[in-house]
């Protein structure tokens, strides 16, 4: 089943998130490896490409689970939250349409 895992940011979160995104890439990167991952990315704070100064609001990912607890696991153990930059992380069941 998939999930989709929305994080919110905790405001001036981008140099704490800079130290510990290659760990959080290297979750994703798993995902990607197993063909679990369908989407990932940042939700940059500016309406730009270039993001600049500005950092992020927060992140989506959507990808595949055993389970929401297995889901809402996964999102616990992940760097950002250890690190203290998401100030919320909501894990629901995704049904893709398209």
């Amino acid at each position: 089943m998939l999930y989709v895992i929305y994080a919110e940011d905790n405001k001036d979160s981008l140099e704490k998130r800079l130290t510990v995104r290659a760990a959080h890439l290297a979750r994703l990167q798993i995902l990607k490896d197993e063909d679990r991952l369908v989407v990932a990315g940042p939700m940059p704070i500016a309406d730009s490409e270039e993001t600049g100064h500005a950092g992020f609001s927060g992140s989506v990912i959507i990808a595949e689970f055993a389970s929401l607890d297995d889901a809402q696991m996964w999102a616990n153990d992940d760097p950002y939250v250890a690190a203290g930059i998401y100030q919320t992380v909501t894990v629901r069941p995704f049904k893709r349409v398209f």
